[in-house]
């Protein structure tokens, strides 16, 4: 009986002791908290998605790049088939020529309005100058009769000249009236062709446009994350062909309660650790604070109780540590992101030192 009480005071001091190992052990290894000028929250890496877009329907021709290609801002990813825009671009040209040669016409029309305008012009004046010659004709042969000089049917025959003289200006004026309108009529074929000529070019120029946009671009550097396309099919206008990965545009969104989120400003300095690289810190800087509050998402967890109400924070990558580490930048990655609330604040030591040449590989 005293034998088995000994050996179950035995176990006691032996798991009395454990326990108080453990607590030790734990006090001993625990990191501090974080210091009041710093806050933490957790997310995932992060990165904007570009979808590369036909601007035409038609059919696609060839898609040179493949899912985890790396591809530079300006490089030709596809090439739609540009036979009917071919066609319709010959159509356009045919259409200018054609309206060019409507314009010589038109102008050589004015010239020859012109021309019979002034041979009208000289007509009118030489019907003008017959009919003053039988107005005085008239005058001296009333004259003469008042004298007795001459019979009355000379005077009959002067007024019959001098009324034929008389139609004879007014048809020449209305000559030249009409050759002045015809002038005006050849002068609007020749805006008329100007005005298809411009119309042509405008429209052989939008069909070189169309012919450039068929040739598919990247709009920035990145990665191809998934082709959505195949060669020959054919895609109706605004279709995704390839969805680019921008990376360098990298960032990670955590949330911060209220009396974290009121001290973040803009611009300000940060640190992602991944849980992959536990070992070194990457700069970052707050490119974003959510100016409304919202519902934590259920894929955050905080490192304290849950609260109801969080502000939406977004911390970069800088582009110029993105380039240099291009080829292993992965989206998708956990961690954790600390943001330096005030920023005369030296970074706690406990955080792993920063990214560098020798400790990033």
């Amino acid at each position: 009986m005293t034998l088995n009480k000994l050996g179950r005071w035995g176990a006691l001091i032996v798991l009395l002791g454990a326990i108080a190992g453990g607590i030790y052990a734990w006090k001993h290894y625990q990191k501090p908290g974080l210091p009041d000028a710093f806050a933490s929250g957790n997310g995932r890496i992060e990165a904007t998605e570009v979808n590369v877009a036909t601007k035409l329907g038609g059919r696609l021709g060839d898609l040179l790049v493949h899912e985890g290609d790396t591809v530079a801002a300006g490089q030709v990813l596809a090439h739609m088939d540009i036979a009917t825009l071919t066609a319709d671009l010959h159509q356009a040209e045919a259409q200018i020529k054609q309206a060019q040669h409507a314009k010589a016409i038109a102008v050589a029309g004015v010239a020859q309005r012109r021309n019979e305008k002034s041979a009208a012009g000289a007509l009118v004046a030489q019907r003008e100058s017959q009919l003053a010659l039988t107005d005085k004709e008239l005058e001296r042969t009333q004259q003469l009769i008042d004298k007795g000089f001459v019979s009355p049917q000379k005077l009959d025959v002067d007024k019959t000249n001098r009324h034929t003289a008389s139609a004879s200006a007014s048809a020449a004026r209305s000559q030249l009236m009409e050759a002045q309108s015809s002038i005006n009529a050849a002068q609007a074929a020749v805006l008329e062709a100007d005005s298809a000529i411009e119309a042509a070019r405008a429209k052989v120029e939008k069909i070189k446009a169309d012919i450039n946009d068929s040739a598919l671009v990247a709009p920035a550097a990145g990665r191809v994350l998934y082709r959505l396309a195949e060669p020959g099919e054919v895609l109706a206008a605004g279709s995704s062909i390839v969805t680019l990965l921008d990376i360098t545009d990298v960032y990670m969104t955590i949330f911060l309660p209220t009396s974290q989120a009121g001290r973040v400003s803009i611009g300000a300095d940060a640190r992602i650790v991944l849980d992959v690289r536990p070992d070194i810190s990457i700069p970052a800087k707050v490119t974003f604070v959510s100016p409304e509050a919202q519902f934590t998402p259920k894929s955050v967890e905080t490192h304290t109780e849950r609260e109801k109400l969080m502000f939406r924070i977004k911390v970069k990558i800088p582009e110029d540590l993105l380039k240099a580490y291009a080829s292993r930048v992965k989206t998708g990655l956990p961690g954790v992101a600390y943001v330096r609330l005030d920023a005369n604040a030296a970074w706690p030591e406990t955080l792993p030192p920063l990214v560098n040449d020798k400790n990033a590989r």
